[in-house]
């Protein structure tokens, strides 16, 4: 359902950012609205939330995927060159990374290991989780004993996928904002229908009626709207904004 946590980015508007934490170099959310955007989702699709990190090893070789959100091509190689300085004694930085709600822009290296054994097998990861606008970047210290290209894919292909989980994963999707007002009488009945269908209260005004700001998923309003028509007995005039993503639950 749309966390209640998210409910605070929706209202605010411009491009999917993120912004780099000074005291935990973690990366998230900044706002999440953006009309261009909109017009190119054609369904929900998922997100990661933050910079996550997680470490595998495999015959005393280590794999540490480092994920987070990238927004252009440009951004995901500032973080690719990131990783590189932080693993400069690194064996291996091998990267992937996909832009765009339909991925329109791919990418993936396999930085010195035998070709189709590292790059493409955490891209592959990637498209297969259906997690868009991120980076991973695989960085191996080898241990000393060969994998072969079999133990490549699977080591590469095993540490992206962590390295994701280590980050979060969220999905995007259009919501709406609906307003309308109602007695106090209705007020617990109708939040137990919101809540029940895991929809967000962005916000509730209360004044000589109540006024609920609900969070809809698009898809979902004419059905919203019927419901909400049905338990007020008619008395139901809302108010509806314009789409805008929400982060949400996968």
């Amino acid at each position: 359902m749309v966390g209640t946590g998210d409910a605070r980015l929706l209202m605010l508007a411009g491009e999917l950012h993120w912004q780099c934490t000074t005291s935990t170099n973690e990366w998230e959310y900044l706002f999440v609205s953006d009309s261009e955007r909109m017009v190119a989702v054609e369904r929900d699709y998922l997100v990661v939330r933050a910079q996550g990190r997680a470490e595998i090893v495999v015959k005393r070789s280590r794999f540490i995927a480092t994920a987070r959100p990238v927004d252009t091509e440009s951004e995901a190689q500032q973080f690719i060159d990131a990783v590189r300085r932080e693993f400069w004694d690194a064996t291996h930085n091998v990267y992937a990374f996909t832009v765009g709600p339909n991925d329109e822009v791919v990418r993936s290296s396999d930085d010195g290991e035998p070709s189709g054994t590292a790059g493409r097998p955490v891209l592959e990861v990637i498209l297969k989780e259906r997690v868009k606008y991120c980076a991973v970047v695989v960085t191996r210290y080898f241990g000393g004993t060969l994998l072969g290209a079999g133990g490549l894919v699977r080591a590469y292909s095993s540490a992206a996928r962590d390295g994701l989980h280590a980050a979060g994963v969220a999905r995007v999707m259009p919501v709406r904002r609906v307003s309308f007002a109602l007695d106090y009488a209705v007020l617990g009945m109708v939040q137990n229908y919101v809540a029940g269908q895991g929809y967000t209260v962005a916000d509730i005004d209360y004044a000589e009626r109540v006024t609920m700001h609900v969070l809809v998923p698009a898809r979902s309003i004419e059905a919203f709207h019927a419901a909400l028509t049905d338990l007020l007995h008619g008395h139901y005039s809302p108010e509806t904004g314009e789409d805008t993503l929400a982060l949400v639950d996968p």
